[in-house]
C-alpha cells in the first residue's frame, strides 16, 4: 500500500502510515496531556483553525481555541468538554459549541473528545473535530422555513375558523329566521284556514238539517263534511309540524311526548318515552327548547321513513349538570361515517352545536341506531 515505506524500520513504518492517515483525513485531529496542551495536531485541523501544526504543538487548547461560548462570553475551564474526556474518563461527543480561528472567527463545530489510557491510567485526550456552519446554516434556514409554514398554517387556520364561525352562526341565524317564519305561516294558516274550515262545516252542517227526506243528498253532503273534517286534520298536523303548540303552551318535555304519541298513532311503531320527574323542571329556554324539538323531529322522521324499526324508545335524563337525551330504535341501523355528507345528520349536528350541545350517533347494520343529545351546564 505503502511502497516508500519498505525502507525504513517496522517502527518508523507504522509511524509514517499513522502521519500518513492522520493527514489524510478531512477532519481536525489533535490529542492532549493531562493540562490541556496540545501533543500533536494534523495539518487539516491546524489549517481549519488558521494555524501551522508547529504553532499549535505545545500550547492549552482550551484557551487557544475553545475558550469562548458562542455569544462571546468567556466559558471557564472547569466547564469545557473537551477537558472532561481525561477529567472524567468518559467520551463526549458535541455539536452546539464553536471553535475559536486565529483570525478571531469562530465557526460552528462538532466534536468527539476520547480519553486516551495506557493500560488502566488515562494520560490523555483525543479529539477529532470538524466545521459544521454550512449545516448549522441549513438547519436555521430549515427552521425558518418551519416557523413561517407553522406561522401561515396557524394564520391560514385562523380564517378558516373564523370563517367557520360565522357560518356557524349565519346558519344559527337563518335557523331563527326559519322558525319565525314557520310561526308566521301557522298563524296565518290557524287564522284563514282555520277559520274558512270552522265556517264550512257550520254551513254543512245547516245546509244538512235544509235537506230531510232526500237520502242521496244527504249521503253527499255527509261526504262532504267527512272530506272537510280530513282537511281540518291535515290542516292541525301540518301547524303543529310548523309550529307546535304544546311547545309554546306545555313546553318541551310535554311537545316530546306528543310527538311520540303523534308518531304511534300515525304507524305501526311501538313509542316509549322515559322523562323522571326532575328533568321535567328542567328548562332550556327558548331557542334551546325549539333546537331540541327539531332534532327529535328529524331523528323520528328518519326513524320511520328508513329505520325499518319496530318499536323507539326516548329517554331524558339529568347527569350531573348536563342533559342527555337518547332516541333508540330496533331498526336495520347503517354505517355512521367519521364525516357526514348527509344534509339531515349534518342539520341536527350543527343545530347542537348552536345551543352548546353534541350530538352522537352509534349504529351498525343490522343493529338499530342510538342518537344521544348532549347538553352540558343546563341544570
Amino acid at each position: 500500500m505503502f511502497a516508500d515505506l519498505k525502507r525504513l524500520s517496522h517502527h518508523a513504518a507504522w509511524r509514517r502510515q499513522l502521519e500518513m492517515l492522520l493527514e489524510s483525513t478531512g477532519e481536525g485531529i489533535y490529542g492532549i496531556d493531562l493540562r490541556g496542551r496540545c501533543i500533536f495536531i494534523n495539518g487539516p485541523g491546524a489549517a481549519m483553525l488558521g494555524y501551522t501544526p508547529d504553532e499549535v504543538v505545545g500550547r492549552n487548547m482550551h484557551y487557544l481555541i475553545h475558550h469562548s461560548h458562542p455569544d462571546r462570553t468567556l466559558m471557564p475551564v472547569h466547564e469545557c468538554r473537551i477537558f472532561k474526556a481525561f477529567r472524567e474518563g468518559r467520551g463526549e461527543r458535541v455539536d452546539d459549541e464553536v471553535l475559536w480561528r486565529r483570525d478571531g472567527s469562530c465557526f460552528a463545530a462538532q466534536y468527539a473528545s476520547y480519553p486516551i489510557r495506557d493500560g488502566q491510567t488515562v494520560v490523555g485526550a483525543v479529539v477529532t473535530f470538524s466545521d459544521i456552519s454550512e449545516r448549522k446554516q441549513m438547519e436555521r434556514a430549515l427552521q425558518a422555513t418551519q416557523a413561517l409554514l407553522e406561522r401561515r398554517v396557524q394564520e391560514r387556520t385562523a380564517r378558516l375558523q373564523s370563517a367557520h364561525d360565522s357560518l356557524r352562526r349565519l346558519s344559527a341565524h337563518l335557523s331563527t329566521l326559519r322558525e319565525q317564519e314557520r310561526a308566521h305561516i301557522a298563524r296565518d294558516i290557524h287564522d284563514e284556514l282555520g277559520a274558512s274550515f270552522t265556517a264550512l262545516q257550520l254551513d254543512l252542517a245547516w245546509l244538512r238539517g235544509q235537506l230531510p227526506g232526500q237520502p242521496a243528498l244527504l249521503a253527499h253532503l255527509d261526504r262532504m263534511m267527512e272530506v272537510t273534517r280530513t282537511a281540518m286534520g291535515a290542516t292541525r298536523r301540518i301547524l303543529n309540524d310548523l309550529r307546535p303548540v304544546v311547545l309554546d303552551h306545555l313546553g318541551l318535555w310535554a311537545a316530546l311526548e306528543s310527538l311520540l304519541q303523534d308518531l304511534q298513532s300515525r304507524s305501526a311503531l311501538d313509542c316509549r318515552y322515559v322523562c323522571p320527574a326532575d328533568t321535567e323542571r328542567c328548562r332550556l329556554g327558548r331557542e334551546a327548547e325549539i333546537a331540541v324539538y327539531r332534532i327529535v323531529q328529524e331523528l323520528l322522521t328518519n326513524v320511520q321513513r328508513h329505520a325499518q324499526a319496530r318499536s323507539v324508545s326516548m329517554q331524558v335524563r339529568l347527569q350531573g349538570r348536563d342533559l342527555v337525551l337518547s332516541v333508540e330504535d330496533d331498526g336495520v341501523g347503517m354505517q355512521v361515517q367519521a364525516q357526514p355528507h348527509t344534509f339531515g345528520i349534518l342539520g341536527m349536528r350543527e343545530r347542537a352545536r348552536s345551543i352548546g350541545g353534541d350530538l352522537v350517533l352509534d349504529s351498525q347494520p343490522g343493529a338499530g341506531t342510538r342518537a344521544r343529545l348532549v347538553l352540558s351546564g343546563v341544570a
